[in-house]
This record gives structure tokens, C-alpha cells and sequence, in this order.
């Protein structure tokens, strides 16, 4: 059932999902039409909104270039290659490879976000290269699946941002401990199922033999190596420009840099620190500067989707905001909870709000003045009112290609080639998070 469940809606996918960037600019179209229609703001002051926003998101679009771009030029250098094969080798059948990227992607966002969805799709090239026979679009959207984990995990922005001093909802509910959010006993239960349950899902996907689709071997060819051997009438700047001792320099001093941050912060990871490491680490392993400024050079043609549709996200989160129209989806949902059906609502809300704001993050700022009000009011527990705001981002993102655009430009994908999987994924994973929600 579950196989000719995600082999209908690839094929609905393939036939009505347009290219990220149309999907982009279609989204923008419909929240101008909603904010003009449930709001009362003038079209006028609604193109201002979009206008001013629309480049809001440049820091942490470059954020997530950068992690695009230092975690496949890392997956590039030697000994990470033969890492993710000795691991890959775990897998003897195609069943095994799907099951296989699917445990370790989950696992690894629910470390850090962005560390896992790099890691995964890094993982199913690798597990492409070993297994014959696998579907590779199914390995590259059993990585993007584990990001279902990640709010749930030790990088959840919304937990978070609400156990932080200065955050925008202390001064009306006060902090919430990450021990009422990410240490519960509703979020073990979902994070540990999804973990458990994913890579048997994926495998009950996996396409009959003859509809398989093979991996473009194009797009599995190892990469080019990136050092260069000098001879002995070799400059002196080339000699500096090929120095193992540059790159050692710089990882020290990122290494002393993050032993200090955490002994004042703790050990807390973010977008910023993945980066770090994860370049400090690629210099090191590619042996000299220049080598990893090659590799990044290559690993960099996989980030134009970035750069021209966050701007577009950016907009729509903006017009959100500042029209209010997100807050009156949410209160549609709001005003008709009560204590018990409060975790459910806000977490429908959220998930339909993903589709414009794609930003957990942002989720606490457009919907946390609506929710946790009127969570206080009724009764009803707030750090599960947040992890609810928190779990819709998470579900959706199976139906919304925005976090899907660096897995895919590592994978050598369209969106179109995995959403078909991931919204089965969306159907079977909601339970989860409605049973955790209900059951504890």
C-alpha cells in the first residue's frame, strides 16, 4: 500500500509541482491576494511590506550557502570520502541503502539541523556509489526525511529562542525551560519514533525493479582532486600557497576560538558553529588553502537556488508579519481550541503557515504573539504549545521544497524527483506527532 501510495503522488508531483523558484513567486502571488483580502491594508502599503522585507534574509541566506558550500567541499576531501564509504559498505541491498540514509540523516539533524541535512545528502551519494539497484531518488529523499527530527533535536530553534533571555514572547509568558520543550517525555516519544519508524517507511517505498531509476553515473563520479604536487622549481608564493601550515594556523584558531565560546555558552551548537567547523575541518583535510579553495569553487555551483529564491521567502515572511495575516490564520485556529485540542490546532496552524514562512524561527515571531497568550489564558502547557508551533515547520517542510534546496544541489536533484516520497512521508510521520502531542 504504502509503495503505490508514494508511487501516485511522485507521479502527481512530477505533473503539477513547478521548479522551486515558480513555487516561490506563485506563494508570493497568493499571500498578496490573501493580505489584501483578510486584512485591511492597502495594496500600496502591502507592496512596501514585501519591498522592504525582501532582503531580510541575505545573513542567513549566506548562512546557508555557506553551509551548502563548506560541507560538500568537506564531503570532497579524502578521508570524509572514505569514511561515508566504510559506512555506506553497512548497506548490501537496496532495502538496507534506504534504510540506512534515512536512521543516519534523522539522527544527525536531530544533532544539529543543518549538520544533518548536509550529512544526508552527502550519505546517499555515497550509498548510491556502493548499492546497484537503489532508487536514487528515494536515497536522496530518505536524507531530506530525517530533517523531520530536527525540531525535536538538540538544534530546535523554537525551543530554543523560548528558553533565551530577550526573545520577543519573554516579557508576556516568560522563559520556557528546554526541560518543559526538548527534554519531555511527548518529545522523546516523536523524536525516537521518527528516528525508528522512517527508515521502515522508506523501505515499504521503495519502487518495483522495473520502475527504478538509476543514478546519473555523471553525477557519481569521484570528485577531482583538488592538491597539487609542487616540483622542485616551484615558487616560493606557490610554496606558501600549497602550505599544510596555513590551513593547520587557521583550524587552530577556530578550535581555540570554540573551546573558549563553549566554556562560557556551554556546548550549544548553531548554523554559525557548523560552518566553523566544518571549514576549519575542510582545510585541514584538503591539506592546504588553495587545494580547499578549489574545492569550494567547485562546491559553490550548487548554490545559485539559493541566492535567488531566500529573497523571495523573505518577502512573503515580511507580508506575513507585518499585514497580520498570520496572525489571523492562526487566531482561526486559536479561537476555536480549547485545553484539549489547543496542541493539535496551533500545530495545523503552523503547518500551514510553513508553506509562506519556512523558518522555524520565524514561526515564534509571527505565530508566538497569538499562541502563547492565548495558551496562558486557557490553561493549557506552554512549552507544548511551542513545541506544537515547532513540530507544524517540521511536517510541512515535506511539502515545501525551501530546506529541500541544499540536500538537492549536493544530490544533483530537482525538487521534483523527491517531494513524491517526502509528502507520503508528511502523511505517515503527522500521526506521530499527533499521537505524541495527545498521548503524554
Amino acid at each position: 500500500m504504502i509503495q503505490r501510495i508514494s508511487g501516485f503522488f511522485t507521479g502527481v508531483v512530477h505533473r503539477v509541482l513547478p521548479d522551486p523558484l515558480i513555487f516561490a513567486i506563485l506563494l508570493t502571488v497568493l499571500t498578496f491576494v490573501l493580505s489584501f483580502a483578510l486584512t485591511p491594508q492597502p495594496p500600496a502599503d502591502l507592496v512596501m511590506m514585501w519591498g522592504t522585507g525582501f532582503w531580510n534574509l541575505l545573513a542567513f541566506s549566506m548562512q546557508m550557502a555557506m553551509i551548502l558550500v563548506t560541507g560538500h567541499a568537506l564531503a570532497s576531501s579524502g578521508p570524509v570520502r572514505r569514511l561515508l564509504v566504510a559506512i555506506a559498505t553497512c548497506a548490501r541491498t537496496p532495502g538496507q541503502g534506504v534504510m540506512l540514509v534515512a536512521f543516519v540523516a534523522a539522527v544527525a539533524c536531530a544533532i544539529n539541523w543543518g549538520f544533518g541535512l548536509v550529512l544526508g545528502a552527502m550519505f546517499a551519494r555515497e550509498v548510491a556509489r556502493r548499492v546497484q539497484g537503489t532508487d536514487y531518488r528515494l536515497l536522496v529523499a530518505s536524507a531530506y526525511m530525517g530533517f523531520l527530527t530536527w525540531h525535536g533535536g538538540l538544534s530546535g530553534s523554537v525551543p530554543l529562542v523560548a528558553a533565551t533571555k530577550g526573545n520577543p514572547m519573554e516579557k508576556a509568558i516568560g522563559l520556557i525551560p528546554v526541560s518543559d520543550t526538548i527534554f519531555t517525555g511527548y518529545n522523546a516519544f516523536i523524536t525516537i519514533a521518527l528516528i525508528v519508524l522512517l527508515p521502515i517507511l522508506v523501505r515499504f517505498m521503495m519502487p518495483k525493479p522495473g520502475d527504478v531509476v538509476a543514478v546519473d553515473p555523471a553525477l557519481l563520479e569521484d570528485p577531482p582532486v583538488f592538491a597539487r604536487r609542487l616540483g622542485p622549481d616551484a615558487t616560493l608564493a606557490e610554496r606558501i600557497e600549497e602550505s599544510r601550515w596555513l590551513s593547520i594556523l587557521v583550524a587552530a584558531l577556530c578550535a581555540v576560538f570554540l573551546a573558549v565560546r563553549f566554556s562560557k555558552r556551554g556546548f550549544a551548537l548553531d548554523i554559525d558553529t557548523v560552518n566553523l567547523v566544518f571549514l576549519a575541518a575542510g582545510l585541514v583535510l584538503h591539506g592546504s588553502p588553495m587545494a580547499y579553495a578549489r574545492a569550494v569553487a567547485t562546491a559553490a555551483k550548487g548554490a545559485s537556488g539559493i541566492m535567488i529564491q531566500f529573497p523571495f521567502y523573505a518577502g512573503i515572511q515580511s507580508l506575513m508579519d507585518h499585514s497580520g495575516l498570520a496572525g489571523v490564520i492562526t487566531k482561526w485556529f486559536v479561537d476555536i481550541a480549547n485545553v484539549h485540542t489547543f496542541p493539535l490546532l496551533v500545530f495545523l496552524s503552523s503547518a500551514l503557515i510553513n508553506f509562506a514562512v519556512p523558518s522555524g524561527g520565524g514561526h515564534w515571531v509571527v505565530q508566538g504573539p497569538f499562541v502563547m497568550p492565548a495558551a496562558q489564558a486557557i490553561g493549557a502547557n506552554l512549552g507544548k504549545s511551542a513545541m506544537a508551533i515547532a513540530y507544524g515547520e517540521a511536517w510541512t517542510n515535506m511539502a515545501q521544497p525551501f530546506w529541500a534546496l541544499p540536500a538537492l544541489a549536493i544530490a544533483g536533484l530537482g525538487v521534483r524527483d523527491i517531494m513524491g516520497y517526502c509528502v507520503t512521508a508528511l502523511l505517515f510521520s503527522g500521526v506521530v506527532f499527533v499521537a505524541g502531542l495527545y498521548l503524554f
